[in-house]
C-alpha cells in the first residue's frame, strides 16, 4: 500500500463514521450557552455534560438535518461531567461502545458543534487513557475520572458531542472544560452507563468523592510479588480541602487499594464513589516512602 492509498483508507474510514454518527448529534441551545448532545435511546433522550446544561433546565436541540426539537433537563451529574435531556423529537439512537475496550493509538473521529458549527468532524487517535481531570466550579473543586486524551481537535461547542471509534460506535462524550488545548472525553462504559440510568430515573446522582488526581503506575517487583497486585494508582495532585487532603494523602502516594477494594486506575476508585459511601470511613492502603501506610479517609457528597 502506498501513500495515497493509506491516506484514501484513513479519510474513508472518517467519512464512513461521520456518516453514520452525525444525523444523531445534536447542537444544543440554552439561555446561557451552547454545546452539543448525542441520541443515546429511542424514546428521545440524550446525553450531554453536565457543564453544557450549569443549571438551566430547558433549551432547544437541533439535528443535522435542520429539524429542531425543545428539550429538558431530566439530571446531571458534575462528577461525571454528565446529563441528560429529553428532546419532544429526536432521530434514533446512535450505536453506544465500550471504552474500556480502546487502545492507545487508535482512530477516534469526534462529532459536534464546535463554535456553533453543527455537524463539525475531527479525527485523531486515542492519545492516553484513565486520565483525571481537575476542573472548578463555584462551590467546590472536583475531579472528572478516567477520561479518554485524545489528539482530535475540541473547541467551545464540541462539550457533549461524540466520540466514535472507526465502527461508528459512540464512546465516549467530548468535553472542552479543561481548556488545555486536548482533546478529553468522557467514557461510556459501566460505570458511566450506571449514572446515566440513575439520572434517568432519579434525576441526579448522590456521588461521594476523595478529591484526588492520579495516572495508573507499576507497583514495584517487591511489592507485586508480595501482594500480587501488579498496578495502583499514582496522586500527582489533591484538591485542597478535599477529603483526601483532610486524611492525609499526598502527591506521590501510589494507591494500592481502597476499602479493600484494589485499585489499578481511577475508575477502580469512581465505581465506588458512590451514595452509599458518602460519610463512611474507608481505609486507603497506599505505598509511601518504599512501605504500605494505610489512610482512613472519609468521603463526602459532591455538591454543585
Amino acid at each position: 500500500m502506498d501513500d495515497t492509498d493509506a491516506l484514501d483508507a484513513y479519510s474513508r474510514a472518517v467519512s464512513s463514521v461521520a456518516a453514520e454518527v452525525t444525523p444523531h448529534v445534536a447542537s444544543v441551545r440554552m439561555s446561557r450557552g451552547s454545546g452539543s448532545a448525542v441520541v443515546f435511546a429511542d424514546d428521545g433522550h440524550l446525553v450531554t455534560n453536565a457543564h453544557v446544561v450549569g443549571d438551566g433546565s430547558r433549551g432547544v436541540a437541533r439535528y443535522s438535518d435542520g429539524t429542531e426539537a425543545r428539550f429538558t433537563v431530566v439530571g446531571a451529574d458534575p462528577l461525571s461531567d454528565l446529563a441528560v435531556l429529553r428532546a419532544s423529537e429526536a432521530p434514533p439512537a446512535a450505536r453506544m461502545g465500550d471504552a474500556d475496550k480502546l487502545v492507545v493509538g487508535q482512530l477516534v473521529v469526534a462529532i459536534g458543534s464546535p463554535l456553533g458549527l453543527a455537524g463539525s468532524v475531527t479525527a485523531g487517535v486515542v492519545s492516553a487513557l484513565g486520565r483525571s481531570l481537575p476542573v472548578q466550579t463555584r462551590s467546590a473543586g472536583r475531579v472528572i475520572e478516567n477520561v479518554i486524551q485524545t489528539d482530535a481537535a475540541l473547541n467551545p461547542g464540541n462539550s457533549g458531542g461524540a466520540l466514535a471509534d472507526s465502527a461508528g460506535r459512540v464512546v465516549g462524550v467530548n468535553t472542552a472544560v479543561a481548556g488545555f488545548g486536548l482533546g478529553l472525553a468522557v467514557p461510556i462504559n459501566e460505570t458511566t452507563r450506571r449514572i446515566i440510568d440513575t439520572l434517568l430515573v432519579e434525576g441526579r446522582v448522590r456521588r461521594a468523592y476523595l478529591g484526588v488526581v492520579g495516572v495508573p503506575a507499576p507497583l514495584p517487583d517487591e511489592v507485586a510479588e508480595h501482594t500480587g497486585q501488579r498496578a495502583g494508582l499514582r496522586i500527582v495532585e489533591v484538591v485542597r480541602g478535599g477529603p483526601a487532603e483532610r486524611a492525609g494523602l499526598r502527591p506521590g502516594d501510589l494507591v494500592l487499594t481502597v476499602g479493600r477494594e484494589r485499585i489499578a486506575d481511577a475508575q477502580d476508585i469512581q465505581r465506588q464513589l458512590f451514595a452509599e459511601v458518602i460519610g463512611t470511613r474507608l481505609a486507603v492502603t497506599v505505598l509511601r516512602n518504599g512501605a504500605m501506610v494505610d489512610v482512613y479517609a472519609t468521603p463526602s457528597e459532591l455538591v454543585g
